[in-house]
Parts: C-alpha cells; sequence; structure tokens
C-alpha cells in the first residue's frame, strides 16, 4: 500500500532503495519539490489547535476536504490448477530451460552452498559504524561475525543467496521463521571494474540495531520485503497471533510458472496428446503471446517502425509489473492473466520517487518508466528488446534500437552530434540514463524519452546531457540542443510543467493539471497523478476533472480519482466515488472503499451501503495480509478512528508500536486518539516515550509541541516545535506552526523571519501567505502585509477568505495613511 506503508521495495536489496547517487546536480531555478518522509506520510495532527490556541486566520485551501479515513485489500481466488516445477517444464521446452538456466531469475535467490557463494569467508573483514564484521568458513557452511539486534557480535549462518550481479546478498535465519537480508553485500563485479569485495548498503549513514533498516529489522525482512518476486508461488503464510512465518514457495527461485502460471492441466494435456480443441492458452491461465506474428517495418520516410498489427492487450508487461513495478501487495491468490492491480498497488509518479517530469528518482524497477513511453504506446512490449527466458537483450547495443529505429538516420552524427563509437553516441545514454541505486547498481530509466536540458533549467530535474557533462550547467545544454535542432524538441511526454505546479500549488495549477487529465495523448500514469493533486488545490474545475477520471479507461486514473476525494466531505465524495466500489479492478475499488468506509447510509444510493460493505472488507482483508506490518494495523486503527470505534483503534495502534517501537506515525496518531478521547496525559506520555526511542524524529516533536500547546503549556511547547522545525527544515507545516506559536509567546518578529525565510522555499503555500499577511497586519505594518496578501489573493482568486484578508489589509493600510 504506496500511501500507508513503506511499499514492497523489490530488487536484490531486501531493503529500501538506494536514493539516487551519480549524475549532476543542474543549476537554475525551479520551484521546491515538497520531501515526503515516510513516517510523515500518516500524522493526524489537530492543526486547528494552534489555530484555536493562537487565534490567528484559519485558512482553508481545499473546499472538499474535511477529517480522514484510510487505504486497500483483496478476496482469495484459487486455481484448479497445481504447480509443476521447471525441470517438468523443460522435458518438453528444452531450448527455453537452457537459456532460463544461470539467468537472473534461476539465479534470484539458493541455498548457500560452494556453487552459489561469490563472497570471500575465507576470514575477510569489513567495518561499518564502529562495528567490524568477519566472514568465515566453519565445515561445509558459511558464517559471519556481526551486530545483531541487541547490538553485540554474535556467529550467524548464511542460509541463502540473494541475487547475483553486480551484488550479491545473504540471507539468514531468525526463529519463527524469519530471513534477514544482510546489509554488507559481496560486490561481484570484477576486480578491474572495482568489484570484489565486501560493502555495506548504507554507507552514507550510521544504522545501528533497533533501527528498521538495521539487518535485522522490518526492512530487511526477506519474509515481507523481497520473497514475493524472487520465489514462485510464494505464500507469506504469517501469523500474528505467535509472530510466526511458514512462509512456503513452490519454486525458490523464478521459474517458469512464475510467469506462465501453474502448469499441471498443460502437461496433463500433453501427456494424454489431447491438444485438439484446448483453447489457444493451451490450459495455461496467460497466453504471452503478444509477440506472435507481430512486424515492425521502419517507414523510411521517418526512419521510425510501425507495428504491423496493433497491440490488443499487455497482459505481458503486466505479468512484468507484478514485480517490476514499485507497489504494494493487497492480495496474495495471484492469478496469472488477471490485471496487476487486481493484487498490487502500482505507485504514481509521486514526487518522492520521479521527477516531475517522470524520470525516476527513488527506484522504480522500470514499470512505471516504461508505461510512460512512446514505445509502449507504440505497441512495443517487454521482451521486444528482452528474450524473456535467459533476460538478455535481444541484440548488443545501438542494433536494439535499430530493430525499429533506421540506423542510417539515428545512427549518424547528424542525429546524436557525437564522435561515433563514443558514449555519447549510444543511444542509450542519451534516451535511458542510468542512476546508480544500492551504491553500484545501475538502472537505465525506462521512460525512454528525448532530453530536455531545458525543464532543467526551469524545474531543477536532471537531464542526460549533464549526466555526462558534469563540468557544465544546465543552461549550456540546453543551449546546445537549441544549437543542434533549431528548437528544444519536446518529446512525447509533455506533463513536466503540469505535474510541478501541481505538487507546490503554482498559479495555474488547476487548469494545468485538469487539461491533463483529459489529454489522452499523454500517458495514463501521468493524468493518473494528475488527478491526485487537484483535489488539494481548492479549484473550481477540481470536481469536474475527478468525476471526468471516474469514468476513464485506465484503472490509475480511476484509482486515483478516489484518492483525489481523500478525506472529502462525504456529501460530496459518496456521489461521485460510489460507481467505483463495483470496480472490475480491485485496487481501484478498495481506493475508494477508504475514502468511503465512514460514510452514514444517508449519503450512499440504495445498494452502495451493500457494496461499501464488501470492499471494505477486501481492504481488510490486505491488511490482515500484512499484518507483520505496522503499517497495516495503522491502516485498521485510522477505519476503527473514522467509525468512532476508539477501543479497536487504540488496540491496532498498540500492535503496531509492538511490532516496531520507533514507528513513529502510529505514536503521532495514538496521540491524536488520545486527544479524541479527552485522554491528552497518556497521550503526552506517548509521545515522549516515543521521542526517547526516536530523538530525532520531527513528527513526535511536532505533535508533542501541538499536545502542549492545547493544554496552554506554550512556553515549553516552543522548545518542541522548534526541535521539529530544526531537525527537518523543509517541512513547512512544522514551521508553520512554529511561527505562529513563536508569535503567541510575543516574538511576532521572530515568527515573521521564520515565516519569510519558508516563503522563500515554498512559495506558493497559502497558509504561509495568509499568515505572513496577517501578522504584518498585526505588527502595524500593513503595507508589508499587502504583498503576501495579493500573491494569496493571485493564487486562490475565488477564496472569500483571501478576499477578505486583502480588504482588511487594504483598510488598515489607509487608515495609517490618513493618521499621517
Amino acid at each position: 500500500m504506496a500511501k500507508r506503508d513503506r511499499g514492497k521495495k523489490k530488487g536484490r536489496s531486501g531493503g529500501r532503495p538506494e536514493q539516487p547517487r551519480g549524475g549532476a546536480q543542474q543549476s537554475g531555478p525551479s520551484y521546491p519539490m515538497p520531501r515526503i518522509d515516510r513516517r510523515r506520510l500518516v500524522m493526524i495532527v489537530a492543526a486547528g489547535a494552534v489555530a484555536a490556541g493562537l487565534a490567528l486566520l484559519s485558512y482553508r485551501i481545499n473546499r472538499f476536504r474535511q477529517g480522514t479515513q484510510v487505504p486497500v485489500g483483496g478476496a482469495r481466488t484459487a486455481a484448479a490448477a497445481q504447480f509443476v516445477g521447471a525441470q517438468v517444464c523443460g522435458t518438453c521446452h528444452q531450448h527455453e530451460l537452457k537459456l532460463w538456466t544461470g539467468s537472473h531469475h534461476q539465479l534470484a535467490m539458493q541455498p548457500a552452498a560452494d556453487a552459489t557463494v561469490l563472497g570471500d569467508f575465507n576470514g575477510a573483514g569489513s567495518g561499518y559504524n564502529g562495528i567490524s564484521s568477519r566472514f568465515f568458513r566453519r565445515g561445509a557452511g558459511f558464517f559471519v561475525n556481526t551486530d545483531g539486534p541487541d547490538g553485540a557480535l554474535h556467529d550467524y549462518r548464511i542460509d541463502y543467496t540473494f541475487g547475483v550481479a553486480p551484488l550479491q546478498q545473504y540471507l539468514i535465519g531468525f526463529p519463527g521463521g524469519r530471513l534477514q537480508a544482510l546489509s554488507i553485500a559481496w560486490d561481484s563485479r570484477p576486480r578491474a571494474q572495482g568489484g570484489q569485495r565486501w560493502f555495506h548498503l548504507y554507507a552514507d549513514e550510521k544504522i545501528s540495531s533497533g533501527n528498521p533498516l538495521h539487518w535485522t529489522g522490518p526492512e530487511q525482512n526477506w519474509n515481507f520485503m523481497c520473497a514475493d518476486c524472487h520465489s514462485t508461488n510464494l505464500r507469506k503464510n504469517y501469523d500474528f497471533r505467535t509472530r510466526t512465518y511458514a512462509t512456503t514457495y513452490a519454486e525458490i527461485d523464478v521459474a517458469c510458472e512464475g510467469c506462465h502460471g501453474p502448469g499441471s492441466r498443460h502437461v496433463a494435456l500433453e501427456r494424454r496428446g489431447a491438444w485438439q480443441g484446448a483453447d489457444k492458452t493451451k490450459a495455461l491461465l496467460i497466453s504471452l503471446d503478444e509477440r506472435r506474428n507481430a512486424n515492425w517495418r521502419i517507414d523510411p520516410a521517418t526512419g521510425n517502425a510501425r507495428r504491423g498489427a496493433p497491440r490488443i492487450s499487455s497482459r505481458e508487461i503486466q505479468m512484468c509489473a507484478r514485480c517490476h513495478s514499485r507497489r504494494g501487495q493487497i492480495h496474495e491468490d495471484f492469478v496469472h492473466g488477471q490485471p496487476v492491480g487486481d493484487d498490487y498497488r502500482v505507485a504514481l509518479l509521486d514526487a518522492n520517487l520521479y521527477y516531475p517530469d517522470g524520470q525516476i528518482k527513488a527506484e522504480d524497477y522500470e514499470y512505471g518508466s516504461f508505461i510512460q513511453s512512446r514505445m509502449f504506446h507504440a505497441g512495443v512490449t517487454c521482451s521486444d528488446c528482452h528474450e524473456p527466458h535467459s533476460l538478455k537483450l535481444r541484440v548488443e547495443g545501438n542494433k536494439l534500437c535499430f530493430q525499429c529505429h533506421a540506423p542510417g538516420k539515428y545512427d549518424s552524427a547528424t542525429h546524436h552530434f557525437h564522435q561515433p563509437g563514443s558514449p555519447g553516441a549510444r543511444c542509450v545514454e542519451c534516451h535511458m540514463p542510468a542512476t546508480l541505486y544500492m551504491v553500484i547498481d545501475a538502472r537505465r530509466d525506462h521512460g525512454i524519452r528525448i532530453p530536455r536540458p531545458d525543464l532543467s533549467v526551469t524545474l531543477g530535474v536532471p537531464n542526460a546531457c549533464n549526466k555526462c557533462h558534469t563540468d557544465k550547467p544546465a543552461q549550456w545544454a540546453a543551449d546546445t540542443v537549441r544549437k543542434w535542432y533549431g528548437h528544444a524538441p519536446a518529446g512525447f511526454q509533455r506533463f513536466a510543467e503540469a505535474l510541478n505546479a501541481g505538487w507546490v500549488g503554482a498559479p495555474g495549477a488547476g487548469k494545468l493539471l485538469a487539461d491533463l487529465i483529459a489529454d489522452h495523448g499523454q500517458p495514463a500514469i501521468a493524468r493518473a497523478s494528475a488527478v491526485v493533486p487537484i483535489g488539494s488545490l481548492g479549484d473550481p474545475s477540481a470536481l469536474a476533472a475527478i468525476r471526468q477520471a471516474v469514468g476513464d479507461n485506465d484503472p490509475l486514473v480511476r484509482r486515483a480519482a478516489a484518492r483525489a476525494l481523500y478525506g472529502a466531505a462525504q456529501s460530496v465524495s459518496a456521489p461521485v466515488l460510489s460507481p467505483l466500489l463495483e470496480d472490475p479492478v480491485r485496487a481501484v475499488r478498495i481506493e475508494a472503499a477508504e475514502v468511503l468506509a465512514g460514510a452514514p447510509a444517508s449519503a450512499l444510493a440504495p445498494g452502495d451501503e451493500t457494496a461499501l460493505r464488501r470492499v471494505v472488507g477486501e481492504y481488510v482483508a490486505a491488511q490482515e495480509l500484512n499484518a507483520d506490518r505496522p503499517e497495516s494495523h495503522l491502516n485498521l486503527a485510522l477505519l476503527f478512528t473514522g467509525r468512532k470505534q476508539f477501543a479497536q483503534a487504540e488496540n491496532e495502534l498498540g500492535e503496531a508500536l509492538s511490532l516496531e517501537p520507533s514507528f513513529a506515525p502510529a505514536a503521532v496518531n495514538l496521540a491524536d486518539l488520545y486527544r479524541q478521547m479527552g485522554r491528552d496525559t497518556e497521550g503526552e506520555r506517548v509521545l515522549r516515550a516515543a521521542i526517547a526511542r526516536a530523538p530525532r524524529d520531527p513528527s513526535l516533536e511536532h505533535a508533542l509541541g501541538l499536545l502542549l500547546i492545547r493544554q496552554g503549556r506554550r512556553k515549553e511547547a516552543l522548545d518542541h516545535l522548534a526541535a521539529a522545525t530544526k531537525l527537518d527544515p523543509s517541512n513547512e507545516r512544522a514551521a508553520y506552526a512554529y511561527a505562529l506559536a513563536l508569535d503567541d509567546a510575543g516574538r511576532g518578529g521572530a515568527a515573521i523571519d521564520l515565516l519569510r525565510a519558508t516563503v522563500e522555499k515554498h512559495p506558493f503555500d497559502r497558509d504561509m501567505l495568509a499568515a505572513l499577511a496577517g501578522l504584518y497586519g498585526k505588527s502595524g505594518n500593513p503595507r508589508q502585509g499587502l504583498l503576501y496578501a495579493n500573491q494569496l489573493v493571485e493564487l486562490d482568486p475565488d477564496n472569500p477568505q483571501a478576499r477578505q484578508l486583502l480588504g482588511q489589509l487594504r483598510a488598515q493600510a489607509g487608515q495609517a495613511e490618513s493618521r499621517h
């Protein structure tokens, strides 16, 4: 669940993705991009308490929102066919078995043995954060001496290898069926490339025992974080009552049936010689035949190819998306061939995962990028470029691209303007630039986009040119491209300005987003990503755009329509979103159920109450599937809170904290629950205990500061609000609350200084502008306040409170002039 969990972070790490490494930082003006911290995603803080305590202007941006609700789940199905194993498949499909053997899929996970372990276990050592780890052999076993969950050094036996290149990780068994991924990995590249060494995946951080990112913590747990994509037919089998796993799989690696589905019926037909009359899938659950009889013919006039017959489905791509996407699992009993949204909630182009032009920031595992590309929309599938059994490229180098693009036009200095044979003449360097994750793993951006250094100048996004020319500014690259081609090529993806405007609330953002939502020539994932922010802008066209998105053909857009009305008044959201309760895709309908979960019968049409009850059940099932995660218990707590079932909510938040004591959102929400129950004293104890466990978490300091304000302990509150701002200077909400508290303490000048500094970073924050305008008026300087009030009205011209504030300041300024 992308909203309220950390997401299923797959790949070879078994933990959270590395932050992007490599590539030049681009210069040029840009709107500040909101940074979303995983521990602030679900805070329910009483922002109104600050306004009530400090009696300053209360300014509501969104006309739809009120309250807070929850995310989403699944029902269980069962396939009659059984898994038979790769060796059975290989009796007939020998060529495919040979290609698969030795592939990354076949080597995704293996028992630790002489033939599978690549790392140096001959007494090699590795130092990190004051801990010296040692890798050694004991008999036939492989061991590491390193820090355990108690911080002390222990010997641990390596049970499994995980991945193979460019790095290999190691899994260690713990009681209760847990497997944990060691954060010290082996660099399996050749020594000449810097490999054949041990290295820590979080070398730039100091992660000790007790931290969720420590190798013994929940972020490195194989059962939840990794297993679903590294093995075939995985069943996590977590028992929350005993907090143990009985995880099973049909095969330890990603084998034939991981993609083709269980093969017992297929094998039975073959053994009986009963193919005649069988359907075209040959008794498999999915037919991966989208390339069959497809041909690409290059048009000499354009140099580009057109698919001979349109691709009429995306089964193969959605099959790959199960693991090659940034997503959260919402249903365990996967049925091959059904939409990816029936089992997973795929991440949209969120600001913490992507740049506004769609380039990858955090790991996205290809799918979220590829469905942005012109290639996807032209009918290209994954296996057009990748041989699906060996996973190797079908052709190496530029020849891969020349399957569809005329080399005479594109393999020419008149196109790429680089020396033939140089890196700049390689198609992928310009159109699929790589970003390093996990320190050494270069992942190519599958958006396959035209370089846009002009967007680096205006929006601060990276560009392929400056990935190589790190000594040059983005403006140089933009000017050079314009000189080469006589203009700045726009490319296929034309949504960067709209998404960026929506993320920062820039003037005109509502229209830009509405236009993007309506533009079916743009990628559906971008249109969906435009739907979410439009709901928070309060733009008059927002509701019409959301209604349009509810009826969209793409499930990502429909799902985003529900997200856009998250927390809206149910008299608004229920009539708009109720059709989604019957959506054919599970992720869509349970997103709608999240928004409507607490809706009274009076807000629903006849029949919708029954549908809502059914889909809320799917949502609850998704949380139970992930009951080993604190986020799932938090989700259930929010569901119960919305229904005023406070005892159940309190129990779920307690369970979340028992699973992960340092999980700040659970502590913040538990304290807020106690506020609603009139038990602030207990809430204070919860927050102070949480701060002792996580002393550098700004959300805890912020929540405690607000609680103390409610109790009238304003002087004490100031210290905690100041700490929150210092710990996270980018958080404008924390700065806003601290500024109001400063003014209430008689330090209006300091409050104005803080707000001004924050507005420089967040120039379109309506609350900040309103507070600044009001404080200047209060300080006797209405002229200065008018500057910010005018900006506020320009941003939100139809908001009566903004116009009222402007009028008050004008009157105050006029009175001041008349006195002089």
